[in-house]
């Protein structure tokens, strides 16, 4: 730790819920680095679909006025006086449940972040991958463990979560059907690892999946759609098959009576990363094995359109109107 001052940081702050225009761009001083905090010097900020639901409104979890984003890389710029596991001028990675990633510089608990191994992989890229790799070894190794020979169904599979979640079941033996969108999307999905793929806004999601399975139906469909996929997606699993709900970018799901479960001896899980990451060693564990997947091939990081801090609204835009390539940063 050092005695100079403080520096000043820009920041994207959130006032009040609503549109991107109500991201906007201020400067602010830093307080003092606390004895179990770093600071970072980030070179690049991850923008996701949970930065959008914080933004209007959907999620109440940000104390507002605030500063949104969940995740970052960085080089650590000082460390606090009881801090020895890091050193000025390494390259590291956070996804903080905390929020405030949207900015130049920012204080941060050491606990959270994390090493980044020595790789070809660019700055931009982890940070538009982080989150989502660390999710996608949430998914397939914890919350539904894929095994060879199962069907695995994965909704918008030509995104950036969805094509990590296509390589890395398919590398692990299982059949992927794959969902999209829109026809151009199609050999994107097939080039991450689906063997199948279906329209879901043209076909019937539950028959297409049974032709394909000869009426078994998946052990497993990863969602991340919600609202709009739901009970399509109950309807495309086998006896006791596993359906997990892990987003909701058309909208939050309505309750569900447990007799609609109890039909075909179903699970439902919604899961939350921070909760498998609630501890260091949790943590460490984790991303150990999100690295390895990287260092192995199983999954790629997408290329990200990379926008200016100054521009996170129309990042916002662009991630809404469906745009993006599977992945978006801001650079500081």
């Amino acid at each position: 730790m050092n005695d100079k001052a403080s520096p000043s940081t820009r920041v994207v702050v959130l006032s009040q819920p609503g549109g991107p225009e109500q991201l906007r761009v201020e400067k602010v001083s830093l307080a003092p680095v606390g004895p179990n905090d770093i600071r970072v010097r980030q070179t690049a900020v991850g923008v996701n679909y949970h930065d959008v639901y914080v933004r209007s409104g959907l999620y109440r979890t940000l104390a507002l006025p605030g500063v949104p984003g969940i995740e970052a890389v960085g080089v650590v710029e000082e460390v606090g006086a009881s801090i020895t596991r890091f050193e000025v001028g390494e390259r590291v990675g956070y996804v903080s449940p905390g929020y405030g990633s949207y900015a130049e510089r920012r204080n941060i608990p050491a606990d959270l972040v994390l090493k980044l191994p020595v790789t070809a992989i660019t700055d931009s890229e982890l940070a538009g991958s982080l989150l989502r790799a660390l999710t996608a070894c949430m998914l397939v190794t914890r919350v539904h463990p894929v095994k060879a020979g199962e069907f695995v169904l994965v909704h918008a599979a030509a995104g950036g979560m969805g094509q990590m979640l296509c390589r890395w079941a398919s590398k692990l033996g299982a059949t992927v059907i794959g969902t999209v969108g829109s026809l151009p999307k199609e050999q994107i999905a097939r080039a991450a690892g689906a063997t199948h793929v279906i329209l879901y806004r043209e076909e019937d999601l539950a028959l297409r999946v049974q032709e394909i399975t000869n009426g078994s139906g998946v052990e497993v469909v990863y969602d991340a759609i919600g609202a709009d996929t739901f009970h399509g997606s109950l309807a495309a699993l086998s006896f006791c098959g596993h359906l997990v709900n892990y987003g909701q970018a058309s909208g939050p799901v309505d309750p569900v009576a447990l007799s609609t479960l109890a039909a075909r001896s179903l699970s439902l899980s919604r899961p939350i990363l921070f909760h498998y990451t609630r501890t260091p060693d949790l943590l460490a564990a984790l991303a150990s094995e999100t690295f390895a997947a990287f260092a192995d091939g199983l999954i790629q990081p997408v290329a990200p359109l990379e926008f200016l801090l100054e521009e996170a609204g129309e990042a916002h835009r662009v991630l809404e109107s469906g745009r993006s390539p599977g992945a978006i940063v801001l650079l500081p």
